[in-house]
């Protein structure tokens, strides 16, 4: 799960320490971590020729103390100071030496090396990194860096310094990459609204599907056209990502793409040219549908069904949104599908719990790297429903699902359906460094209300019920509504959810 700051409430931030909040205060406005240029004297630069020296915002507490006698007293070296974060730490400070590459792209990921060691120096955590010297692991990787000649190689050995931490969830990824998570965070691109992936046999780049009322939609783009050209340009052998970053451009632009079609379209060559124009695209993670049922004496009775695909920014508004529209039209129960959904954004999360969710309740319990664990509440709230609840979940729920279906299982608000959770009790700081890659740390871990660890243990549901029909329910999208009932009544752990419901609503009645 990914700590982002700038969905933080001022209350929740309260309640985190003096590290989570740091990173969390980078992430409010999305300020690279500062690494400035310091003076340095001139006994320091005599016998290394032109240094370089930086300053990287910290948070160390320990002594100032110099690693390594001289990386290699032949070449260029870099001294880094890492500073407290207080009045008394920044006193104290650490200085690194180490051989800077003659190679121009290899000193630039030099410095990435500098930031996302600083980073985990100060956020990580395990204090141990893993029963090992964090500082002499830097030294020893800027020197291993220092004779290569290319940017991928020298990034391949920052990514082998996070490996010795022993934590998957703490990486480094691409400029690229980071974009990308971006576009799913935000909820937001410019482009087409046009899905697309590779067929792993041929190989082909295939139309997956097009958004509802998107530029792709209204120029007749199909699911399972292949995608041949995008500006006369082939895309043989490129991936989807690098397609997608074709397509997307500034809006009021336009696109042309060739496409190979079923013949069954209409077009009997299967071949078609279409200039597609750029728009702001709104990427919802949520699907409803309203499930309706008569009795034997004529009476109806509603549940509103809502699919979570991921815990975007927009995510806890659009369901704000689709509860308040689906009270509108009568429904009287509800069921929330996180099958899944691998997480998202802490706050939403913490957000949509609050929908359902009274009074001053605890929706998760954070511990810090120093073991303190800082509960995290909800301030006088007003569920927007308190109608019968059933949270379904699979192996794919994970990190922001897990928390949602802890809060509202451990207080007492719903009904839990479905398969054992994926386990991941980790949140993630997220923070964008000089060069546009992005750095994901594990900053703390998670209890849910009841002090359940989850972390690689998952949270198993009040009542099982068979996958069977999981594929129906993934292939469902919001675009489709007068097709998804039927589907999801062939759903067996809708089936499921809703004689859960039954059963609360018949408990209400005989109170």
């Amino acid at each position: 799960m990914e700590l982002n700051a700038r969905n933080l409430s001022s209350a929740t931030l309260r309640r985190l320490s003096c590290n989570h909040r740091r990173i969390l205060n980078t992430q409010r406005s999305l300020v690279k971590p500062k690494l400035r240029p310091c003076a340095v004297k001139k006994s320091e630069a005599r016998s290394h020729g032109e240094t370089v020296k930086y300053e990287v915002d910290g948070c160390d507490r320990s002594p100032a103390r110099l690693l390594g006698k001289s990386a290699l007293s032949a070449v260029a070296a870099v001294l880094v100071s890492i500073c407290g974060c207080d009045a008394q730490a920044l006193a104290e400070s650490l200085t690194v030496a180490f051989p800077v590459s003659k190679a121009r792209e290899v000193n630039t990921v030099q410095r990435t090396l500098v930031e996302a060691w600083g980073l985990v120096r100060e956020t990580f955590i395990d204090p141990t990194f893993n029963h090992q010297d964090w500082d002499s692991k830097l030294q020893q990787t800027m020197v291993e860096m220092f004779p290569l000649k290319s940017a991928d190689a020298a990034y391949s050995k920052i990514r082998g310094m996070l490996s010795t931490l022993g934590d998957p969830f703490t990486k480094l990824i691409s400029p690229k990459e980071y974009q990308s998570f971006r576009i799913g965070s935000d909820g937001n691109l410019q482009g087409v609204g046009l899905f697309i992936n590779v067929e792993p046999n041929s190989g082909h780049l295939i139309v997956l599907s097009c958004i509802e009322g998107s530029p792709a939609a209204r120029s007749g783009i199909h699911e399972g056209d292949e995608l041949l050209e995008i500006d006369g340009e082939s895309v043989a052998g490129i991936n989807s990502e690098a397609a997608a970053q074709k397509l997307r451009g500034r809006i009021g632009t336009t696109v042309t793409v060739k496409l190979l079609s079923d013949v069954e379209q209409g077009n009997k060559s299967g071949l078609r040219e279409v200039i597609i124009p750029r728009e702001a695209i709104k990427l919802s993670p949520l699907s409803t549908a309203v499930i309706c049922h008569r009795s034997l004496d004529g009476g109806e009775s509603k549940t509103g069904y809502v699919r979570l695909s991921t815990f975007s920014q927009t995510a806890a508004v659009d369901m704000e949104n689709a509860i308040q529209a689906m009270e509108d039209q009568g429904v009287q129960s509800y069921i929330l599908d996180l099958r899944n959904n691998p997480g998202g954004l802490v706050k939403v999360g913490l957000d949509v719990a609050q929908i359902w969710l009274d009074g001053d309740e605890t929706l998760v319990n954070t511990i810090d790297r120093e073991g303190n664990m800082l509960p995290i509440n909800m301030i006088n709230g007003h569920a927007l429903t308190r109608d019968p609840l059933v949270v379904i979940v699979n192996e794919g729920s994970a990190s922001a699902s897990e928390i949602l279906a802890g809060a509202l299982h451990d207080n007492g608000r719903a009904v839990l359906v479905g398969n054992k959770t994926f386990g991941k009790g980790k949140i993630q700081s997220v923070t964008e460094l000089h060069d546009g890659s992005a750095l994901f740390i594990t900053v703390a871990k998670y209890l849910s209300p009841a002090l359940h660890d989850i972390d690689k243990v998952g949270i198993t549901p009040d009542v099982q019920c068979t996958p069977d029909m999981f594929t129906a329910s993934k292939t469902w999208t919001s675009g489709a509504k007068s097709s998804a009932s039927s589907s999801l009544e062939a759903d067996s752990c809708v089936i499921v959810a809703e004689h859960e419901l039954e059963v609360q609503r018949s408990k209400g009645t005989a109170s």
